[in-house]
């Protein structure tokens, strides 16, 4: 049922009002309120999908009604009632955020296509905003160390920037978490974070992969292809494992750098791109610089901002945190129900030597699940957690 509130001074404009709604739909249940402060006070209390609100009302009037909303609960859509005297008000209330205005007499039709429309966005803002919430949910750092902490305090710092970071750490910490964490904190959420495994391509395709090429560039090469740089415009290009990728190609990612732009491979034709660049890598760079497979130069532009990321055994406070993440989310995942983990488990798992870092805990953890009892015991840690 969608929960429409009118606020009206007029008693005779409001009754029409509710008439018309309460009887174009089953779906709506519609609230009353004769003025501004006492619909304030309904909506702090209850939730409603639609506001439809009087501009010129005593105690308070529609635009500050609409503004008071817009800080209280800016998700909920308003729409306008303007007199004729009061048309240019009720357009400036639009730049303030409503959603859209209707002159009295209200037109039937008009009223109620509007209040649909309204309706109809409600519902997508809402959707989406769950969906923003899942996937932020599935990139969620877990853990209250020190080593977290700070590197969350980085993060809050440094997404509001555009400035380069490498993140640094053994493989299966989560580096590609702070990633995700950096490009959602940014003024470039709306864009794409485009994702980049330069261990995972092969070397003679890592500069199309990256750059793009043009048709008959090589022999497979049989139609122009846009690269990652060019997806990435507008948002992020993370470059996950970049201390694998060729020199050729990091002579081209420095050059993209240094002047924002591009040249597909087989093409001399520059393309001007808008990303920020995040990367990382789990190898030590400054000895790869040493022995000549990467670049200092582009270590020095890729490192404005280094954010090193701890193996799991030097944070293994946040071990009983992450099993109690994971647990959640598997459970969820197999649609069973959670298993708790005793504290003697906890305790030993909390002793492990865990060279595959949160990986590894993450699939130890799925496996209790699967074959341990209700309760994760320290037996069941012996029998199926054992290196």
């Amino acid at each position: 049922m969608a929960k429409i509130l009118v606020i009206e001074d007029e008693a005779a404009i409001r009754r029409v009002l509710v008439k018309i709604l309460s009887e174009e739909s089953d779906t709506y249940e519609v609230y009353e309120a004769e003025d501004g402060l006492l619909g304030i006070e309904k909506i702090k209390k209850d939730d409603f999908d639609l506001i439809l609100c009087d501009i010129k009302m005593p105690k308070m009037d529609g635009v500050e009604v609409l503004e008071a909303v817009k800080k209280i609960k800016p998700e909920i859509p308003i729409v306008m009632i303007s007199g004729h005297g009061d048309l240019d008000t009720a357009v400036n209330t639009m730049r303030l955020g409503a959603f859209d205005y209707i002159s009295k007499p209200p037109d039937l039709n008009r009223l109620l296509n509007t209040v649909r429309i309204a309706l109809d966005t409600k519902t997508l803002v809402v959707e989406n905003k769950m969906l923003k919430k899942k996937v932020s949910k599935k990139y969620e750092m877990i853990g209250e160390s020190n080593a977290i902490s700070q590197i969350k305090d980085m993060i809050e710092k440094v997404s509001a920037t555009d400035a380069r970071v490498l993140i640094t750490g053994p493989n299966g910490t989560g580096k590609e978490l702070v990633a995700h964490w950096l490009h959602e904190k940014s003024a470039r959420s709306k864009g794409p974070l485009i994702e980049v495994n330069c261990a995972a391509i092969p070397a003679e395709l890592i500069e199309s992969e990256l750059f793009g090429h043009v048709k008959g560039a090589f022999t497979s090469a049989v139609k122009d292809r846009a690269g990652k740089f060019e997806a990435a415009n507008g948002g992020t290009i993370f470059l996950d494992e970049i201390g694998d990728m060729s020199l050729s190609a990091q002579a081209k990612v420095l050059r993209a750098l240094q002047e924002n732009k591009i040249q597909r491979v087989g093409n001399d034709k520059d393309i001007k791109v808008d990303v920020r660049v995040v990367a990382a890598t789990n190898k030590n760079l400054k000895k790869e610089i040493e022995e000549g497979r990467f670049r200092e130069d582009l270590y020095h532009r890729l490192a404005v901002i280094l954010i090193k990321v701890p193996a799991l055994n030097d944070r293994r406070g946040d071990i009983p945190l992450l099993i109690n993440h994971f647990s959640t989310k598997i459970s969820g995942e197999q649609g069973t129900v959670k298993k708790e983990f005793s504290d003697k488990a906890l305790q030993l798992l909390q002793e492990y030597d865990w060279t595959g870092n949160i990986r590894e805990l993450r699939n130890v953890v799925e496996r209790l699940i699967i074959l341990g009892e209700k309760e994760v015991s320290e037996n069941d840690i012996k029998l199926f957690a054992s290196k």
